[in-house]
This record gives C-alpha cells, sequence and structure tokens, in this order.
C-alpha cells in the first residue's frame, strides 16, 4: 500500500506543472476561444458530462512510465501548442482499470479520444503534442 501511495504521490507531483501549465498557458478576454485544459479523471459521470461539452481526449499516465514523463515534459514545454479547444483528462493507468477496460487500453501513455457521449472514437500510444493535435483535429 506504501507503494502505491508513493507511485500516487510521485504521478500528482509530474501532472502539477501540466495542470498549473494549463491554467496558465493563456489568459482568456472576453470573447475568445477557450485554452486546452487538463484535469484529473474524476470518474465517468464528470468524464461523459467534458465530453458533452466538447473534444475531450483521456491521457492513461503511469508515474513508473518513462514515455508517459516524457509525454508529460512536452506537454509542459509545448503547452501553448495544443489545441485550445481540447481537454485532456489525465487517467491513473494502475489505478483506473474498468476505464481502461471499458476503453480497451492495454498500454500506459496511451490517449483515447472520445465522442460526444463518451465513448471511445479512437486511441493511439505516444505522438506528444502532435500526435494530440493531429488525432484529435476535427
Amino acid at each position: 500500500m506504501l507503494i502505491a501511495q508513493r507511485l500516487l504521490l510521485a504521478g500528482l507531483l509530474v501532472l502539477a506543472p501540466v495542470q498549473a501549465m494549463a491554467q496558465d498557458a493563456a489568459p482568456q478576454t472576453q470573447g475568445e476561444s477557450p485554452r486546452a485544459t487538463v484535469v484529473s479523471f474524476e470518474g465517468e459521470p464528470s468524464l461523459n458530462a467534458l465530453a458533452a461539452q466538447g473534444t475531450t481526449v483521456v491521457f492513461f499516465y503511469a508515474a513508473w512510465c518513462p514515455n508517459c514523463r516524457a509525454t508529460i515534459a512536452e506537454l509542459n514545454a509545448r503547452w501553448a501548442e495544443v489545441n485550445p479547444d481540447l481537454t485532456v483528462v489525465i487517467a491513473d493507468y494502475d489505478k483506473e482499470t474498468a476505464l481502461k477496460s471499458k476503453f480497451g487500453v492495454t498500454y500506459q501513455d496511451t490517449f483515447v479520444l472520445l465522442d460526444a457521449e463518451g465513448k471511445s472514437v479512437k486511441s493511439w500510444n505516444a505522438g506528444g503534442v502532435d500526435g494530440l493535435n493531429a488525432n484529435s483535429a476535427s
């Protein structure tokens, strides 16, 4: 149990810069399009609500995964280039087993694009900002 708590804490520490960057990426002015946001997975009802509001991608992250850490580092470095209408939901690869099963995810560092009903449209591994933008474009 202690190991799991340490991994979760490490994951949150790694994700904190992405979340802060998402909030600070660009100040919004009235009438301006919303900026891309990053949120933590809080359950399927909130995930479905996000999907109904706009383009939503779930990122299955594992703190122990070097590819995931590289993806987070790239997102931090290039956040301003992420599609501004996108919501990225970070799901813990090790914890969210039901969500992985629902979307057929078998590998960490996986992104899943959702439709307006919260169903998987497509999934891909890695790709960073360029892959995120290309795979989530309408």
